[in-house]
């Protein structure tokens, strides 16, 4: 496919769907580096081994992933001309979202109860780098639902159809990714020790 042809519009959604990938790959190497980081200093002997994750990460786990599954509703919703439906489904993945950083503060508030801060002297190696990948995520999340608010006011506006919805299809694209990437770093927590 020779990436230069085609309508202005085209090359526009291109563009704007290439970028959105550089984006995402660039956060898998940030925390790709954040996770290597915590594989290789668990053999300091400060570690943590016996460290469990709070309960509400488990939640928050669950909540992510179910808004996703709202998404993926509200685009087929879109795609079948039911506005009011699609309406429902990105108001539902936005309280989803909120959902779950409230949850992720909770099990911040659960491993603090635990005697264990970001920094000072009851701070410990293991639970920094929870706290680091935890917060970062968090800030992405942040960012995804600011997306889902544009996305919302856009469509409340009738900028989408079933044959334009270029928006939409980014926002879902990141907010897929900070999905999948919660359900891999809360695995590699649990798992790696």
């Amino acid at each position: 496919m020779d990436l230069t042809q085609g309508t202005r519009e085209e090359k526009n959604s291109r563009a704007k769907k290439m970028m959105l990938w550089f984006g995402i790959v660039s956060l898998i190497m940030s925390f790709a580096g954040w996770t290597s980081a915590f594989v290789v200093s668990s053999s300091r002997p400060d570690w943590l081994k016996d460290f469990v994750l709070p309960n509400a990460f488990i939640i928050s786990t669950v909540v992510i992933i179910i808004s996703s599954i709202t998404f993926i509703l509200a685009k087929r919703a879109l795609k079948s001309g039911n506005h009011k439906a699609t309406m429902l489904w990105l108001v539902a993945t936005l309280i989803l979202g909120c959902v779950f950083i409230f949850n992720q503060f909770s099990g911040f508030r659960q491993i603090i109860d635990l005697g264990y801060n970001f920094t000072g002297p009851t701070s410990n190696v293991t639970m920094s780098y929870i706290y680091l990948i935890a917060i970062v995520h968090i800030l992405h999340v942040v960012v995804g639902l600011i997306c889902l608010l544009v996305v919302i006011y856009n469509h409340f506006k009738q900028k989408y159809t079933k044959d334009k919805m270029l928006g939409l299809e980014l926002a879902g694209t990141f907010w897929h990714f900070i999905d999948i990437l919660w359900v891999y770093l809360f695995l590699f927590l649990y798992f790696v020790r």
